[in-house]
């Protein structure tokens, strides 16, 4: 009874709502579409803070469906047309609620909105709070590292916003609470694997020149690159080797290298050829460890790797990977070590002191800048005896 009139006295705080309201139209970009709804923002019940279960579940219960389907309609025709994948169509998300209802404004409300329009997607997320604390989890089945998960009912949840509290919340201290919303149909689980890019407008594309020598002669990439790939990344967890190496390119950035690099190692040996690659890698990109440019460790896709001036080895072997698989196709293993990862190819003969894996042997190739100019086959003198894991492993489909 004692909750029950906490959520009825909440409930007398909110704005009556007008009976009739003037829709207002609202208009933006994303990744080159236009996303348009109607949306009056007198519509959003006034509120005190959203900081705990009582709060939160009274604004939940005063919102009327019938007023957001113009949203919802939208947000689900774009993923109908592009078929975006979760993370991507979060993203969207994200946009859409900033246009109603802004983070800087209110951000527990910001975050309301966001678990609201996923949970209208048929997503199943959740909401926890502590003090001042709003935590908004996904359902999600795949290994993610470096943010907070919690396992509900025998599934496992994931944090999507503890980027916003700068990736340090004292859990010892703060002791969350799921809120308990019913939402009905709300039973997907998110993924964030990535299959396909948005197919960007050709003009938001900026030319980046790649230089690299090999053999005394200087190579010049002109490689076309959107900065929009950097802001639907920007907060992309640490995921399984399986997922990040295998976001493909967009489209521009595609044809803008791929078809170069195999004309220039067209009429090569694949050894020669791989080796070129390697050291394209090696040397086209300043080295600086993930700390030092992100304050912690970050993953980036092989088109993320291009886009910044500097990246780290895990960066190098997902860029390698991506070039071998797409020009070659050939098997690799990437092998971690305790302080650094590279990338082993299956040759018909191995080069140098293979590493055997399942019965077949990998070539080393390393594509990370070393003190020494290391060749195919060589590892680095201090990794030989060293122990090391073979974290994914790539097997060419048969056509």
């Amino acid at each position: 009874m004692r909750r029950l009139f906490t959520i009825l006295l909440i409930l007398g705080c909110f704005a009556i709502r007008p009976l009739t309201v003037a829709a207002n139209t609202i208009q933006f970009d994303f990744c080159g579409e236009p996303i348009t709804f109607d949306f009056d923002q007198a519509l959003i019940p006034k509120s005190p803070l959203l900081s705990n279960e009582a709060s939160i579940t009274a604004f939940y219960q005063s919102l009327n469906p019938t007023d957001y389907d113009p949203i919802i309609k939208a947000l689900l025709a774009y993923k109908e047309k592009f078929k975006p994948d979760d993370w991507l169509y979060y993203q969207l998300i994200r946009k859409a609620v900033q246009q109603i209802s802004p983070k800087g404004e209110d951000y527990h409300r910001y975050t309301m909105y966001k678990w609201y329009f996923l949970t209208r997607s048929g997503y199943d997320a959740l909401l926890t709070t502590a003090g001042n604390y709003i935590l908004f989890y996904i359902k999600c089945e795949e290994n993610i590292y470096n943010i907070p998960t919690r396992v509900v009912k025998g599934s496992q949840y994931v944090c999507l916003n503890y980027h916003d509290y700068g990736n340090n919340i004292d859990f010892q201290k703060n002791v969350f609470t799921i809120v308990s919303l019913a939402v009905p149909d709300a039973q997907q689980s998110f993924t964030y694997k990535i299959t396909h890019l948005p197919d960007f407008k050709t003009a938001d594309y900026k030319v980046k020149d790649l230089v690299f020598n090999y053999n005394e002669n200087e190579f010049h990439y002109k490689v076309k690159l959107n900065n929009q790939v950097q802001s639907l990344f920007i907060n992309y967890p640490v995921v399984d080797y399986a997922l990040y190496l295998n976001i493909p390119l967009s489209h521009e950035t595609y044809y803008s290298l791929i078809p170069l690099l195999r004309k220039s190692v067209k009429g090569m040996s694949v050894k020669n050829g791989v080796d070129y690659l390697m050291r394209f890698t090696r040397y086209a990109f300043m080295f600086e460890p993930d700390t030092e440019v992100f304050g912690s460790e970050k993953r980036l896709s092989p088109e993320q790797t291009l886009l910044y001036d500097q990246s780290d080895c895990e960066d190098r072997v997902a860029l390698f990977y991506c070039l071998v698989k797409e020009i070659y196709n050939l098997p690799m293993i990437v092998l971690t070590y305790p302080k650094h990862v590279t990338i082993a190819v299956q040759f018909n003969k191995p080069v140098g002191k293979p590493i055997v894996y399942n019965g077949n042997k990998y070539t080393i190739c390393e594509p990370t800048p070393q003190k020494e100019d290391l060749m195919v086959g060589q590892l680095l003198p201090e990794l030989k005896k060293a122990p090391y894991e073979v974290a994914y492993v790539y097997t060419p489909s048969k056509k």
